[in-house]
């Protein structure tokens, strides 16, 4: 059962990447995508090194 599952993945991913490569408005929706992707998780990353950085002032703040 798992080898079945495992060649229909492999077979789905070869399939997609066959139609995203043969398909000027799948690769074109695929980079726009990508690009959202890449934007929401930068925004993600400099909220967090925000974060982190702003935890840094504080606990410098506190006599220790």
């Amino acid at each position: 059962m798992e080898k079945m599952f495992c060649l229909g993945l492999v077979f789905g991913m070869v399939g997609g990447a066959l139609i995203v490569a043969n398909s000027y408005k799948a690769r074109a929706l695929v980079k726009k995508s990508q690009a959202e992707l890449l934007e929401k998780v930068d925004s993600m990353m400099d909220e967090r090194l925000k974060e982190m950085s702003g935890k840094e002032a504080t606990s410098e703040k506190k006599p220790g």
